[in-house]
């Protein structure tokens, strides 16, 4: 590829509305452009990356046994109603009328027609397992769409369905994924982690997610050096911290004006934070009604509430759960903004932390304007209507399986493995009949792969102050021939020797022709992260070159052919990854 045929139009400054070094420089790449908020072009470049990320996905999964199909992103609103997710889905689910009034979504996932695919064509055990995948554009109407492709609303996706008859081969499935992700992401370049995840939206009851280290990723990850512990920071359980005993003492009002905040009233009584109850106050809105639910939850003073734990004990959307309008729920429930405690609530169900059943002599509030009670103590003086663990880790606190303080890391989701079981084959009537013509549910795998934020994080982790660092397995092209002197006939000669030389032998190579400055090229060429350079300048009638690895800030001068044997042999050892 001649440069100067390339649809390409590089930028000098960092756009107004681009946070991270992702979304800045595939924009100055011109790999990316933006057409709306968080809906992308991409640009030849960019199109060139995408499809060598595809195609380690497509070798892996076929590799792994997958079978690759295309369906329609249009899904009607027939199979998510029939599936339970047309209202659980939420706000994000892209939503669409035809001219006759039908409704259909956008498909942001696929298990419903992964589902009803397989359920018209499979009726014997005989013809289990088997795994489908396909690699297609998904849609996601994100509120608040940012960080370019990693929180996108149009973004391309590998999602698969493995399909066994029992538990055992949904093992295996899974394994077979998990393996065959690793292998992706390592081959892509990633430094990533596998680790426990919350299966949100999607369902099912066991999953992994793999996340792309990095500090601007929006997953936390909880890890434990000492035992190998490793989960978001959503999924991560808490191991309840025994408190001391302590003889219970008779419940005391007090006045503590002024003190809405834990911080505020543990200091005016002189007690430490893990003596008080922190009280968070939510509307639940359930199907088909048109008053929220109220509840209080009640966590200790100094933890953290985990609204992804509480969603699942709940077990509604997450969507649905809202923090509360106080002036609206006080009345109704004798809840007080600042001074709520369990002790007085009514018409709420009250939701209490796991923690809080051994705690003694505690404070809380009090159900009334700048008072508080001390002493207070669950099963004499209050009861709950669901206790759970409902608490965040965080680094410091106590691993759960082992008990060694905990660390903490920031990630960004590129991949995740569910373990569905029979959640949609059961409402969906997927089945199968066994050995003695016995209907079974299927039991259903889910994995996928965001091959677009693939590209991002790979960025993320792969840059300096000067552009992109592609790895050879999927940067655009593997080699950048600069020629400085374009009228000079040696430089062309050598420059057009060199790239049919390694083109020949099957490098990818782009040609630095345009009529520009030698700094304008290293920059672009830096900036687009080409892995190698070779600059063909004054001293091409000695046939002597100037060679620079992207990822090194050292050149080498040498000999033409030296060059051109060198970058081979680099792009033969690093383009499978």
């Amino acid at each position: 590829m001649r440069a100067s045929k390339l649809f390409l139009s590089t930028k000098r400054e960092a756009p107004s509305d681009a946070e991270i070094a992702s979304h800045i420089l595939l924009l100055r790449a011109d790999m990316i452009r933006k057409e709306v908020g968080g809906v992308y072009n991409f640009m030849p470049l960019g199109w060139r990356v995408l499809k060598k990320i595809e195609d380690i996905v497509r070798q892996e999964m076929d590799r792994a046994g997958g079978q690759e199909i295309l369906t329609s992103a249009m899904q009607p609103a027939e199979l998510w109603q029939e599936s339970g997710r047309w209202y659980a889905y939420g706000p994000e689910l892209w939503r669409v009328k035809d001219r006759n009034e039908r409704d259909f979504c956008l498909g942001p996932t696929a298990e419903e027609v992964f589902t009803d695919t397989v359920r018209s064509s499979i009726t014997s055990h005989k013809q289990l397992p088997f795994n489908i995948y396909q690699i297609q554009t998904k849609y996601r109407d994100e509120a608040r769409p940012r960080f370019g492709l990693i929180r996108s609303r149009e973004f391309i996706m590998k999602d698969a369905y493995s399909f066994d008859k029992d538990e055992a081969g949904l093992d295996k499935s899974y394994q077979d994924m998990y393996d065959a992700y690793s292998r992706v992401f390592t081959r892509c370049g990633l430094d990533f982690r596998p680790v426990e995840a919350d299966t949100g939206a999607i369902g099912g009851n066991g999953s992994h997610e793999f996340c792309a280290l990095a500090e601007v990723g929006e997953e936390e990850i909880i890890y434990c050096d000492n035992c190998g512990m490793a989960a978001t920071a959503e999924k991560a359980a808490f191991a309840d911290e025994k408190m001391p005993e302590e003889e219970m003492l008779p419940m005391e009002k007090v006045l503590t004006p002024g003190t809405k905040t834990i911080e505020d009233v543990c200091s005016f009584l002189g007690v430490p934070q893990e003596k008080s109850i922190k009280a968070l106050l939510f509307s639940v809105w359930h199907e088909g009604s048109d008053d929220p639910e109220y509840i209080a939850v009640f966590i200790r003073g100094d933890r953290q509430l985990n609204k992804v734990k509480l969603v699942n004990t709940l077990d509604v959307p997450e969507f649905a759960v809202q923090f509360a309008d106080e002036a609206l729920m006080g009345p109704l429930t004798g809840a007080v903004g600042g001074f709520t405690g369990p002790v007085g609530l009514h018409d709420c169900r009250i939701i209490m932390d796991s923690e809080l059943v051994g705690a003694r002599n505690m404070v809380c509030g009090a159900c009334e304007a700048d008072h508080h009670i001390k002493n207070v103590n669950y099963g004499r003086d209050f009861k709950a209507d669901i206790i759970a663990d409902l608490k965040l880790l965080q680094e410091g606190d106590r691993c759960p399986v082992c008990g060694a303080p905990v660390k903490s890391a920031k990630g960004i989701e590129v991949g995740q493995v569910f373990k569905l079981r029979t959640k949609y084959s059961e409402s969906m009537h997927a089945f199968y009949k066994d050995e003695n013509m016995n209907e079974k549910p299927m039991v259903m795998g889910c994995y996928g792969i965001g091959v677009t934020r693939t590209m991002a994080a790979v960025v993320e982790q792969h840059h300096d102050e000067n552009g992109i660092i592609w790895p050879m397995s999927i940067a655009p092209y593997h080699v950048i021939v600069t020629l400085v002197g374009i009228k000079d006939e040696a430089q062309k000669a050598l420059a057009e020797e060199i790239t049919a030389k390694l083109e020949d032998a099957g490098a990818e190579v782009i040609l630095d022709d345009r009529d520009e400055r030698p700094g304008v090229k290293f920059k672009d060429a830096d900036l687009i992260g080409i892995p190698v350079r070779i600059t063909v300048g004054k001293k091409a009638p000695e046939r002597q070159v100037e060679f620079k690895l992207r990822r090194e800030a050292d050149l080498e001068v040498m000999d033409a052919d030296a060059a051109v044997a060198r970058a081979l042999e680099i792009i033969n050892a690093e383009k499978r990854g």
